[in-house]
């Protein structure tokens, strides 16, 4: 947006003399352009979102504002005057900004009382932050199940709540991002309730439009301020292709060096040479693993440094967690192998290298983690070390797609009837719902109420919905889509609880046999226990790692929109996805040899959500001469790289979806493709790719066609998480397949359609 007339990079000469001292008192003499517009707009009273590179100094932006609104009232006769609350997606996030608050605050005495309220606060504590931290920081989670429950303990500080942080907001994305909407569309409602209007700060890593997601996160009108003024110092990227090996695994196919040992290795020599680095690993086990690794090889160099690497990860314990974040700031730790509970904004000062290992998913994510390095203002490298996967091998290919190509939209949908039903009834039973209150929520609740009426959840009395059972609404909507109550890692022998694992992963990660890795320590897991959630494990060292396998069936419930693509369709609609994990395999380290494969006995789950499909006919069949004998592993396979190659059209990961290929589905009757979002009620990528569908199968037959391999390959169709062992695939099949499909494509594709009517 253009600038005020009068417009300039100082501070608002409003702001109180102290808060700017206290700035000064940091380091910071001249703030940045940005810094001074975002804090100006907010003092006038503009939510506002700010959408600047990694460490260009969002934090300053939003703490001037709320600094000085805790001054302004810290003489107010309640003892408390003004509040503002922070939100992070992480725990230690939230940690780390608290530690940056009472030292920036310091030179203003007891004005400002921060105060970390989370799963982690001990009891005794939380009744201080209830009644006199004036600056309290939390994550949505505990907003949704602690705070939002119980308002009337809150009252004081919400009836006084003058600004909400939202940091980090580009990951409220998704199912995810979708809850927290609503959670915050809750937290307006008893603000109002309460008097109080709050102005929302959000802190966003660049992103597309972020003023749209902003505002269709917090239901407001959102100023946006996306020009980085700060300094940055020299970044070296490098794409680095793990070498293929020796070896031959399913199918005969090349087996290339794993990007977790290739990433190891590279830490390992980053540390021996002091180089402060910190490696990001999409799964918790990938991070234990590099670390274990790293740790090995510096041991062979120096005992000592063996002890200067770590792993850092959720589900650990709270005191671990401390211990770490403390370690990484006093330079104790060299080396990091983290999961993304480090990516959002931690400030690890004097981090020189960044490694990630594996496309994260996104170009805003793969920045925002290579951005971690030279925060100070020095030069940095990261390296991007690729996975042996369609994706991965794509973008080392055609780094283009990388650096030409600007960051995603953030996609939530807030109207998702699977996300705003249970939030309905956790409103309800914060305070009774009106017909003022629909609009907030959004003009689905029309439909909803009478559903919730007719379920027995909500009872209408005269003018207002009230919640009508004992159990807690608030537990009705599961934010993180963890699918119920964590499960405990318990020690066998000692009774040691060792950490949690989500409920959703449970199935996958620790299932009798599985291996466990923690703290540098390797267990075996003994039993899985569901009914109870707790996973018994020995302390044990196999050779191998082990990866869980799985088979889905899908049924269509509805289809919301159909495009004809020559005389094949493509769709997009309501499906049942059945998933039943039914062995796993035992994989060498290093090298990602299969060793073997062990039958298991889990219980199926079910899933409803939304899925994109295409269907070919037995004209487009012959057509792209497919016999019957080669169709199914036709299908197969160009189902694989098309869920490898989403990724780079939908902001999700292969992780976030699944696909089914049927050579005759009962509902379609016509051999079919589905890719279908991983979450309840769907996330947009499903929808997303019914949207870029031209663009997204042209690159997917790029990827296949393109690639060296004989007869397919983990770069190009084999999957890492497929249930049936890759098995059928017909690579060329599949490029033929595509080609027919691609060439009955419309003329305006379908990213391009009448809008769905769920937008």
């Amino acid at each position: 947006m253009p600038p005020r007339e009068g417009r300039h990079a100082v501070w608002p000469d409003r702001i109180r003399a102290e808060v700017v001292a206290a700035v000064r008192d940091a380091g910071i003499e001249h703030p940045w352009a940005h810094q001074a517009l975002a804090a100006e707009h907010a003092l006038d009273g503009d939510s506002v979102v700010v959408a600047t590179g990694t460490a260009s100094g969002k934090s300053l932006a939003y703490l001037v504002p709320v600094l000085s609104c805790l001054l302004d009232g810290a003489e107010a006769p309640n003892g408390r005057g003004a509040t503002a609350l922070y939100l992070a997606p992480t725990k230690a996030l939230a940690a780390d900004q608290c530690r940056s608050v009472k030292e920036l605050s310091q030179p203003l005495g007891k004005a400002v009382r921060p105060a970390v309220y989370d799963g982690d606060t001990p009891p005794e504590e939380r009744e201080w932050v209830r009644q006199y931290a004036n600056y309290v920081l939390t994550n949505p989670d505990m907003l949704h199940l602690g705070i939002l429950p119980s308002h009337p303990r809150w009252s004081s500080f919400l009836r006084a709540l003058k600004y909400v942080v939202i940091d980090e907001c580009h990951t409220y994305r998704g199912v995810f991002g979708s809850h927290v909407a609503q959670v915050l569309r809750r937290l307006r409602r008893l603000c109002a309730r309460y008097g109080s209007s709050p102005v929302f700060l959000l802190a966003s890593a660049t992103a597309a439009e972020p003023s749209v997601a902003a505002r269709r996160l917090t239901g407001l009108p959102v100023v946006e301020v996306a020009d980085d003024a700060s300094p940055r110092g020299e970044l070296v990227f490098a794409l680095w292709e793990p070498p293929l090996t020796e070896l031959h695994g399913e199918k005969g196919a090349p087996v290339r060096r794993t990007a977790t040992a290739e990433t190891a290795d590279l830490l390992t020599d980053l540390t021996v040479q002091g180089v402060r680095s910190v490696a990001f690993v999409r799964s918790r086990r990938g991070a234990e693993l590099i670390s274990v690794i790293a740790q090995e090889r510096l041991a062979e160099v120096d005992r000592s440094l063996a002890r200067r690497v770590a792993a850092y990860r959720g589900g650990y314990l709270p005191e671990e967690r401390r211990a770490l974040e403390g370690a990484l700031h006093s330079g104790e730790l060299l080396g990091l192998a983290a999961t993304t509970a480090l990516e959002l904004g931690v400030d690890i000062s004097g981090l020189d290298a960044v490694l990630i290992a594996g496309y994260p998913g996104t170009r805003a994510s793969l920045w925002q983690q290579a951005g971690r390095a030279g925060r100070a203002g020095q030069g940095a490298l990261a390296v991007l070390v690729a996975r042996d996967d369609p994706l991965d091998t794509f973008l080392v290919h055609h780094p283009e797609a990388l650096f030409d190509q600007p960051v995603e939209s953030t996609v939530l949908d807030p109207d998702n009837p699977y996300v705003l039903a249970p939030h309905l009834c956790a409103a309800a039973a914060e305070s009774p719902l009106t017909e003022e209150d629909l609009e907030l929520f959004g003009p689905a609740c029309e439909e909803l109420l009478p559903q919730l009426e007719a379920a027995k959840l909500l009872r209408r009395r005269t003018t207002a919905w009230h919640w009508t059972r004992r159990e807690r609404a608030a537990d009705l909507a599961d934010l993180r889509g963890q699918g119920g109550r964590p499960v405990q890692v318990v020690e066998a022998g000692t009774g040691r609880l060792l950490g949690t694992v989500d409920a959703g992963a449970a199935h996958t990660t620790v299932h009798e046999g599985a291996v466990h890795l923690h703290q540098g320590r390797t267990y075996l897991v003994r039993s899985l226990d569901l009914e109870d959630s707790v996973a018994l494990v020995e302390e044990a060292d196999p050779p191998y790692s082990t990866v869980a396998r799985d088979t889905t069936s899908l049924s269509v419930l509805e289809t919301d929109l159909e495009v004809p693509w020559g005389e094949g369709r493509l769709c997009y609609g309501s499906v049942e996805v059945t998933n039943q994990v039914v062995s796993f395999l035992r994989r060498r380290l290093i090298t990602g040899e299969v060793l073997g494969e062990t039958k298991l006995d889990l219980p199926p789950r079910t899933l409803r959500t939304r899925a994109v499909w295409w269907t070919v006919t037995e004209e487009q069949l012959d057509e792209a001469r497919i016999s019957p004998e080669i169709l199914g592993g036709s299908l197969h396979a160009a189902e694989h790289a098309s869920i490898g190659m989403l990724p780079l059209f939908a902001t999700c990961d292969r992780w976030d979806i699944g696909g089914v290929s049927v050579p005759l589905h009962p509902d379609t009757l016509l051999p079919t493709v589905f890719v279908y979002d991983g979450h309840p009620g769907g996330a947009g990528f499903a929808e997303r790719a019914f949207r870029t569908a031209h663009a997204w199968l042209a690159a997917t037959r790029q990827a296949i066609a393109s690639c060296e391999c004989e007869a397919g390959c983990p770069s190009c169709i084999q999957s890492p998480k497929c249930g049936n062992g890759n098995d059928p695939l017909h690579k060329r099949g599949a490029v033929r397949l595509l080609t027919v499909l691609l060439r009955g494509a419309p003329a305006v594709p379908a990213d391009r359609p009448s809008p769905s009517p769920r937008q």
